[in-house]
């Protein structure tokens, strides 16, 4: 049975796209069946994984419809055991089309139902928003993963998706539960980056990985190339922390 992870932040800019595509590809390193969905309009995922957004057919936005078949819209990667179910501009359109639906937030939950035994993981890369997407990945998933930039407004809005996840677990869902907060663009440089981690640490009670995703060049440029971390550049500090971070959540597994 897959366990299901929403990567979520409302705020944009925090390594989210990048927190989703490089833990699904270290998790698939490791032997494991994963899939991807992008439920992000603006299909970072989809190009980051060397997915061509142009003339997609068969995309998130036609399943979230019920226009296409599961099984068609799945799309290998250049990362062996690494599948995507890619999205393009038009899931923007969701947003407003899903509002009418009949049990409109467990739309993607019945989606993914029909791969739980596909693949052992499912990663959802959700848009920078608290919207109907975001609604349905929370809906579907097991738990979550909330990448935090470490910069001074980190703790903004955090309080606000903690307690939608607290509302989505009372009513929806009551399965969810935080998975972690990961730091990402953390430069050892500068005292800011520590004092944010320090501001965290004393602040949000949930878990946060001991593994620290540092300000990378490469791990800028990868997604540039349609490549994740380990294809594009596998010794860089950007995909040691990835590489950890991945064996962090795969050891608890078992655990949801």
């Amino acid at each position: 049975m897959s366990k299901i992870m929403a990567i979520v932040n409302q705020k944009g800019g925090v390594g989210k796209t990048t927190t989703a595509i490089n833990l699904s590809a270290y998790l698939a390193k490791f032997g494991r069946n994963v899939l991807i969905i992008d439920l992000d309009p603006q299909a970072n995922s989809t190009s980051g994984l060397g997915v061509e957004k142009k003339n997609l057919n068969n995309t998130i936005y036609e399943l979230l419809l019920g226009e296409k078949n599961i099984h068609s819209a799945k799309i290998a990667t250049n990362v062996p055991n690494l599948d995507i179910i890619p999205a393009d501009k038009d899931l923007s359109g969701a947003t407003i089309e899903l509002l009418s639906a009949t049990k409109r937030e467990y739309i993607l939950k019945n989606i993914v139902s029909h791969l739980e035994l596909v693949y052992d993981y499912i990663i959802i890369d959700c848009p920078p928003a608290l919207n109907i997407l975001t609604l349905n990945a929370l809906v579907a998933s097991n738990s979550i993963i909330v990448p935090m930039q470490c910069e001074y407004f980190a703790l903004e809005g955090l309080s606000q998706l903690f307690d939608t996840v607290n509302l989505i677990k009372n009513s929806l869902n009551p399965k969810l539960y935080i998975e972690g907060i990961v730091f990402t663009m953390y430069d050892g440089r500068t005292k800011l980056s520590l004092e944010v981690v320090e501001n965290v640490k004393q602040n949000i009670s949930s878990d946060i990985f001991t593994t620290i995703v540092p300000r990378n060049i490469r791990l800028s440029e990868a997604p540039s190339h349609g490549l994740p971390i380990l294809l594009y550049e596998p010794k860089s500090r950007g995909a040691e922390a990835y590489e950890i971070l991945a064996k962090i959540v795969d050891t608890r597994r078992g655990k949801f």
